[in-house]
């Protein structure tokens, strides 16, 4: 896929998510009879800028983590500072968070500021170059603003969620004798629970396409960043995997799992054909390990349900960038 096919995918994506949620807002709020043009911007708006800026919040308590200074990581911060500068972004405040899994993650708001984190488990897991690969792909999405994109449309569909179980509820336990209001709000909520899993297919595709995008920043802006990037994300896999069959821990850090670098809910069962690799020596064994695989029919489906490409698929378009 060209970066211009991209492009478009993800232009093309966004603007159904918007549109669609716009227009069945739009309608919930008709049948109700509390529709106006401010009220669904109250709704669409306001919502998700009190979310944007307390997200970054959230996700230091959830995630723990902590800033790190120069002196303390100047690897770390070398690594972000060329980065950055050759991405053409402002350099993020680099953080390191104190979880089990091998992961790495970026994100923002106005008030929090720009932020990159590495796990303290993928500096133990990678080597400095594989490490440097992992931040060239976060801080694409920096560039890309894929943070404040995927913070958008992720509420969306939650909001027609809450929309849906919050009439069928009321049309079960509403008035008796209003049955015209309790067969709209039945009605009104089954639609909305149909538009949230139709959203929620299109954001997962939203949020597959910008790992590619991100993917393609690292492999321009790191040199020989297809290897590198290859390289880590079958460790990343591996080690991620290897971690949830010993520590069941390790899979309950998927809360904003659309901000990892790899999904680590598909971390398991991606890691079970590579259980042959022994050690790290062999990094590039590991890569075409995963590259032989075929991607089965099942692995299509669960795809389909998955905030990040099958990891095959990915390396094959990565290996394709060299």
């Amino acid at each position: 896929m060209s970066i211009w096919q991209l492009r478009f995918s993800i232009l093309g994506t966004l603007t159904v998510i918007i549109a669609l949620s716009t227009v069945f807002f739009t309608v919930i709020l008709s049948l109700i009879r509390v529709f106006d043009i401010f009220t669904l911007a109250f709704f669409v708006i306001g919502f998700n800028i009190i979310q944007w800026l307390l997200a970054p919040y959230i996700i230091d308590a959830i995630y723990r983590v902590k800033e790190v200074s120069k002196a303390e990581n100047p690897k770390l911060h070398a690594i972000v500072e060329r980065l950055s500068q050759k991405s053409g972004i402002k350099m993020p405040r680099v953080m390191v968070a104190n979880i089990p899994i091998p992961n790495a993650f970026a994100y923002s708001s106005p008030v929090a500021g720009t932020k990159v984190a590495v796990t303290s488990e993928l500096l133990k897991t990678l080597d400095d170059e594989e490490v440097e690969a992992v931040l060239g792909h976060e801080l694409g999405h920096l560039k890309h603003r894929d943070v404040q994109i995927m913070m958008f449309v992720s509420i969306l569909p939650a909001l027609f969620y809450f929309i849906g179980y919050s009439m069928l509820l009321s049309s079960m336990y509403g008035r008796r004798s209003d049955r015209d209001s309790g067969s709209a709000a039945a009605l009104i909520g089954v639609g909305s629970i149909a538009v949230y899993w139709i959203l929620t297919m299109f954001t997962l595709y939203l949020s597959r396409l910008r790992e590619y995008f991100a993917d393609r920043h690292s492999a321009t802006v790191v040199d020989d960043g297809s290897r590198k990037l290859s390289e880590a994300l079958a460790k990343i896999q591996h080690a991620t995997g290897r971690l949830k069959r010993m520590n069941r821990q390790a899979g309950s850090f998927s809360s904003f799992k659309a901000l990892f670098i790899s999904d680590p809910d598909r971390a398991e069962t991606d890691a079970l054909s590579l259980a042959q690799v022994r050690g790290y020596a062999a990094d590039q064994r590991l890569v075409e390990q995963v590259l032989r695989r075929e991607v089965t029919a099942a692995d299509r489906l669960l795809e389909l349900f998955s905030t990040h490409p099958n990891i095959v698929k990915r390396l094959k378009a990565l290996q394709q960038l060299t």
